[in-house]
């Protein structure tokens, strides 16, 4: 199969006000927990800020987006392993893909086993593995069993960071109890008035307009971002009407 590069690239950075807060948040969890979901409908900012902190983190970083397709187990083993395979150019060389070819649903522990093993073996840099829109393959029936088992036994220098737009599964958010798992819910996503009011100022914008937009956007990321640069446009064209006017005027007089 040949695979779709820009899957296991790490997007370009977007424009973005720094969010120290779920910068902290996330610092936290990778001393702390082996994995960290952010869970939120499109436009919470998921992964604009896993982009802010893969590029912080001092940790190499895997990154690797799924697409419905990818729910065929094949599928999403050979982009997992690929993009962990270009900060470790040795693992899956072993015994792992054809595990993988072979094992059936009730093997996926193995699986998991073997993964784990395999990043033991080629250790390196800490490394930081990305999987953006989990959702998409949360359904099929090797994910719980394969990221229920995976998820406990990863190495300290390796943590899993997910974006998803629902929670996964009861089996693995119920991990937060043992501190295996944690979870930056849409809530949490949300802006708040001060990191609102931080946003509006890099446009120009005063802090009442960052205040209203904030009730009008109940704090998503996307459509404060939005209301922002379309309250700078419009400012924008007013200061310039007058001018318009003007030049106008004067040609007429002439």
């Amino acid at each position: 199969m040949e695979l779709i590069l820009e899957k296991i690239s790490i997007p370009s950075p977007m424009a973005l006000i720094p969010r120290p807060r779920l910068l902290t948040i996330l610092e936290k969890s990778l001393t702390s927990c082996t994995s960290t979901i952010l869970s939120g409908r499109a436009g919470t900012g998921k992964t604009t800020l896993a982009i802010d902190f893969a590029e912080n983190s001092d940790r190499s970083v895997a990154w690797y987006k799924v697409d419905a397709p990818d729910n065929d187990v094949l599928i999403f083993f050979q982009y997992l392993i690929a993009t962990i395979r270009k900060q470790r150019p040795g693992f899956g060389g072993g015994a792992l893909m054809p595990l993988v070819w072979s094992a059936g649903i009730d093997q996926m522990t193995l699986v998991a086993e073997a993964f784990v093993h395999e990043l033991e073996r080629e250790g390196g840099k800490p490394l930081l593995v990305v999987i953006e829109d989990l959702h998409q393959v949360c359904d099929a029936e090797w994910f719980v069993p394969f990221f229920h088992r995976l998820l406990p036994l990863l190495p300290s220098d390796v943590h899993v960071l997910i974006t998803s737009r629902t929670m996964p599964p009861a089996p693995l958010w119920r991990m937060r109890s043992k501190q295996t798992l944690s979870v930056i819910d849409e809530e949490t996503l949300s802006f708040n008035r001060e990191e609102a009011v931080s946003l509006f100022e890099s446009y120009g914008l005063s802090r009442e307009q960052a205040s209203i937009a904030l009730d009008h956007s109940r704090g998503r990321a996307a459509a404060l971002a939005a209301l922002a640069a379309t309250l700078r446009e419009l400012e924008s064209e007013s200061a310039r009407e007058p001018a318009r006017t003007v030049a106008g005027s004067r040609i007429r007089v002439i």
